[in-house]
């Protein structure tokens, strides 16, 4: 799977992404916000690089259970996921310089 471009209403149950296997990128945030439309540009390119990884973007905002689970708090925020374990995350990411590290792990 490659890069998504836009965010999802319906968000995967937690479980499900626990039991997950391999690398998956979760990626929480809204289409309208500034922050994440600036930071399309280097997740894409990131992603481009990695074409097996699973990329799942999810709408996040009040009343969303799941951007609450991971402790969410700031747009975008990506989470690396293997074997359902967070390995990673980057908050905020403005460049390919902050993204590519962390699907690099």
């Amino acid at each position: 799977m490659s890069y998504v471009a836009t965010y999802s209403a319906a968000a995967p149950e937690r479980a499900s992404l626990d039991a997950s296997t391999g690398a998956l990128l979760l990626e929480f945030g809204v289409d309208w916000c500034p922050h994440c439309q600036a930071a399309q540009p280097a997740i894409a390119q990131a992603l481009a690089a990695q074409p097996a990884l699973s990329h799942v973007k999810v709408e996040d905002g009040a009343g969303r259970r799941l951007g609450r689970s991971f402790r969410v708090k700031l747009w975008p925020t990506l989470i690396l996921l293997r074997d359902g374990v967070e390995v990673g995350r980057v908050v905020r990411p403005t460049s390919l310089d902050e993204v590519a590290p962390l699907l690099a792990l």
